[in-house]
């Protein structure tokens, strides 16, 4: 695909008279965002976060959280996909993690459970903050709304959910 080019709006096409030029402003305000993003995640200096383009396409990206200090995560890292909708930074990018993770806001496809990346989603959060925000669930996940059950009714016996949780870490590092 293309170098910065939205994945949504790669198989369209032109389906609409003169749309073409809106939709190629659109795709160079995002990708001057996204440039911009990646650019100040570089030079945060933040501990346990990074994310970067896919290959070539500014509108998918990787990245990586480490489980904080202090909570069951630490010493975990887990890969994540970022896509960026050609209305970002009006619209969340669809978050998912890569690396399976036992956790009650994740479900089995790696679907995250966070409000900001769904109703509470606000144009002035970035890349940083949204890595930092999953980076935190980790370690506080909301219990009242889990994707995963399981986990969930188990996070409150801290010894026996990091026993649970390192078991399918270590499973899925084996596959």
């Amino acid at each position: 695909m293309a170098q910065n080019v939205d994945p949504a709006a790669a198989g369209s096409g032109a389906a609409w008279k003169g749309s073409d030029s809106g939709t190629a402003i659109t795709r160079g305000s995002v990708s001057k965002r996204l440039q911009q993003e990646l650019m100040t995640l570089m030079m945060s200096g933040h501990k346990g976060i990074s994310a970067f383009p896919e290959s070539d396409n500014l509108f998918r990206w990787i990245g990586t959280i480490d489980g904080a200090a202090g909570t069951v995560y630490d010493g975990l890292r887990y890969k994540l996909s970022l896509e960026f909708p050609s209305g970002y930074p009006y619209n969340p990018p669809t978050v998912k993690f890569l690396t399976s993770c036992y956790h009650p806001n994740v479900d089995g496809e790696g679907n995250i459970c966070l409000d900001i990346l769904k109703d509470k989603w606000s144009a002035l959060y970035d890349v940083r903050t949204i890595l930092l925000s999953i980076q935190s669930l980790l370690g506080e996940p909301n219990v009242q709304s889990p994707l995963n059950v399981a986990a969930a009714q188990l996070w409150s016996n801290q010894s026996e959910y990091k026993l649970r949780l390192h078991e399918a870490y270590a499973r899925q590092l084996k596959s």
